[in-house]
């Protein structure tokens, strides 16, 4: 029962360790598939939020950190502006810094630009100038320039009374941004749609939403975005569209300081295809794992089998193998053809020790000779507990003649061992029938050769050995 009870605890640990397996491995999966989405959602931004930095954040911060120079300032609040000095100043800039910059002059009303030019700011036809001149907005994004149209952040200028005096910043040819936005288009797969806060489109990555000739396109133009308007969303962040055929997923950015907005579409079939990557190792890993728990499990059976099988061929008063157990080993040394010796002996007047001093006392006897009978063999032999008090030893490849001297060995070792009860000191003897066979004879004929000899032992005054053969096959 001993070794079934620890068949069950073992399995339901077992049993336990699986489960934690599955579910420790389940969560590490869906975590690892939730943080390859967040990566490659990261991953699908960093591109864009680097567009952002370089191209829009950057040349507001530049300007910003321009206007506030002295020099800049003293040009801007001469009571005469000195055109020369500015295009040259707004020219040095360029050189330097790579963006197209101007001065917008509220005493001159003109506006000077670092490529030479110049033109006076009337209203009525330079409307970007009076617009937002009055706008509470310090710093303004806008597109203009439409005979070539250009990207500008304008920053208003004031002196140190708070006096208005124009606009100072920097212009970008679009041209410039649909060559990167191409660029980007071809190495990541975005598509890239700048609104202002009216939801006009003012730069696109689609040339032909890109305004021209003062006019924009809008947001609503676009069957995706006016679909989720129409099902009464608020906002398209994360969320699905198709757009020319493909699948994409919008993620919508705000842009400050000019109130902007940037949506960024990107294919999913990237997306699905990474995800599936991380899906796949999360399946190979379970069934690896699966398939360890197994070999685990079938591992242990095969022990527990084994050691059953071992425990039920073991004779559990003297540890030697059963009869069980020894029927089995003479069959696989038939299975060999090998020639086999057997004896059989039996414990002289056994009864006489049980009923004298009782069966705890029998007990210890019987393991005594058990060992001292196993110490005596040959590895290859066999010794087994045949019953009550008598034991069988299997001898193979030896002759009638050694399997007699063996027996009479054993015989003057045990007529010459004290036993030990426990409580006293006996002398024993035991009687020994041989028996042998070179056929394929079974081990119920062959034993009863060596019970017929062992009898013959007992008849002629015990403490013997006798041998009687079985005839040839």
């Amino acid at each position: 029962m001993s070794i079934f009870r620890t068949l069950h605890r073992s399995i339901l640990f077992l049993f336990a360790i699986v489960v934690i397996a599955i579910i420790t491995l389940a969560h590490f999966s869906v975590s690892k598939i939730v943080a390859e989405q967040s990566r490659i959602h990261q991953q699908s931004l960093s591109p864009a939020l680097s567009l952002i930095t370089e191209h829009l954040m950057k040349p507001l911060h530049v300007s910003q950190t321009l206007s506030k120079s002295k020099e800049l300032q003293a040009l801007m609040e001469a009571d005469t502006i000195d055109a020369t000095a500015v295009h040259e100043t707004l020219q040095r800039l360029e050189k330097e810094f790579g963006f197209l910059f101007f001065i917008a002059s509220e005493p001159a009303r003109r506006q000077y630009n670092s490529d030479g030019s110049e033109h006076a700011l009337v209203e009525g036809k330079v409307n970007w100038y009076f617009k937002y001149k009055d706008k509470p907005e310090n710093a303004v994004a806008d597109i203009g320039k439409w005979e070539d149209t250009h990207f500008y952040i304008d920053l208003k200028i004031y002196d140190d009374q708070e006096r208005f005096l124009g606009f100072f910043g920097t212009g970008k040819s679009l041209r410039s941004f649909l060559d990167l936005f191409a660029q980007y288009k071809q190495q990541y797969g975005y598509d890239f749609i700048f609104v202002d806060a009216d939801k006009n489109i003012t730069l696109s990555s689609d040339p032909d939403l890109v305004a021209a000739n003062s006019k924009f396109h809008h947001l609503a133009d676009l069957a995706w975005y006016r679909e989720a308007m129409e099902n009464g969303e608020t906002s398209v962040n994360n969320r699905l569209i198709e757009k020319d055929g493909k699948d994409f997923l919008v993620a919508e950015i705000n842009i400050q300081p000019f109130d902007w907005t940037m949506y960024l579409l990107s294919p999913l079939s990237e997306r699905q295809t990474a995800l599936s990557r991380t899906f796949i190792f999360s399946i190979i890993s379970l069934l690896v794992v699966i398939f360890a728990l197994f070999m685990l499990i079938y591992n242990l059976l095969y022990y527990f089998k084994r050691d059953m099988q071992r425990n039920v061929q073991i004779d559990p008063l003297t540890k030697l193998p059963n009869r069980n157990k020894v029927e089995l080993r003479y069959a696989e040394l038939v299975d060999q053809k090998r020639p086999i010796a057997v004896i059989l002996l039996d414990i002289d007047h056994f009864k006489a020790v049980n009923d004298t001093h009782g069966h705890n006392a029998g007990d210890h006897v019987l393991r005594q000779v058990a060992s001292m009978l196993d110490s005596q063999l040959r590895e290859e032999d066999i010794i087994g507990r045949w019953g009550g008090e008598e034991f069988v030893i299997l001898l193979p490849d030896t002759t009638p003649e050694q399997a007699y001297e063996v027996a009479q060995k054993l015989r003057l070792r045990l007529a010459n061992m004290t036993a030990s009860t426990g409580s006293l000191a006996l002398q024993i003897t035991a009687s020994f029938g041989v028996s042998y066979t070179e056929g394929d004879r079974p081990l119920v004929e062959v034993l009863a050769r060596a019970d017929d000899a062992l009898y013959q032992a007992k008849r002629d005054g015990r403490n013997q050995v006798r041998v009687q053969l079985t005839h040839a096959a």
